[in-house]
């Protein structure tokens, strides 16, 4: 009968483990301020960490975000990144925020989403129409226009957007649940793909006829060129 109490403590045991492991650690130390030299760092979450000793107000500063992005591009709008790749000291904090300029009359954060993190974004300035769609099968679409002062959450992974639908220029900010977030826009990843996709796969993928998905491709190759 011990035996058996043995066994089963194991394996829930082993099971708890295997949850605790599932997911990242939090960090077991005050900060670990990102360095690309690693001659004396220390690898941890995917940067080297500084000595704590020779850390500096700096690593935990960025300024600039009260700066409007340039806007004059294809899709009009300009991300400004604030996250592990500007400020060191987020690394391992899991944490970011980026500063969002749209153009008047259809400004366009384009369709994307962060594979490491859950977003919350804040108006400041302008009119959006935001939305993002759920996993399948249902694919639903959940949409809001915010106003200055609103606030919206696009879960981790999902397909999200902003859309200026004023005739001002808008500005939002958000924060992300990871230092480095990473995005994939979805037009960008399918039709400019370094290299291309065979024509074929995304001609049967969107029921578009082959020299449709060919033009597509030329419009987006720009972007990794």
């Amino acid at each position: 009968m011990k035996g058996v109490q043995f066994l089963v403590a194991f394996v829930l045991l082993a099971l708890a483990s295997k949850l605790v492991s599932a997911s990242d650690p939090g960090p077991l130390q005050d900060f670990c301020v990102a360095i690309n030299d690693t001659k004396d760092g220390v690898f941890v979450n995917g940067k080297f960490c500084k000595d704590p000793k020779l850390a500096t107000a700096e690593d935990f500063f960025l300024p600039g975000l009260n700066i409007p992005g340039n806007t004059s591009n294809q899709v009009g709008s300009m991300v400004t990144p604030a996250n592990v790749q500007q400020i060191p000291g987020l690394n391992t904090l899991g944490i970011s925020l980026v500063r969002i300029d749209y153009a008047p009359y259809g400004g366009l954060n384009p369709p994307h989403t962060h594979p490491r993190a859950t977003e919350i974004l804040v108006v400041v300035e302008g009119t959006l129409s935001v939305g993002f769609v759920t996993s399948n099968t249902d694919n639903r679409l959940f949409t809001k226009v915010l106003y200055p002062g609103d606030v919206f959450v696009f879960p981790e992974g999902m397909i999200h957007f902003q859309f200026n639908i004023g005739s001002t220029n808008a500005v939002a900010f958000a924060a992300l649940s990871s230092q480095n977030p990473g995005v994939i826009t979805i037009a960008n990843a399918v039709f400019g793909s370094d290299p291309a996709i065979n024509p074929d796969v995304l001609a049967k993928a969107f029921q578009l006829d082959q020299n449709i998905v060919k033009q597509l491709q030329s419009r987006f190759w720009w972007g990794n060129n």
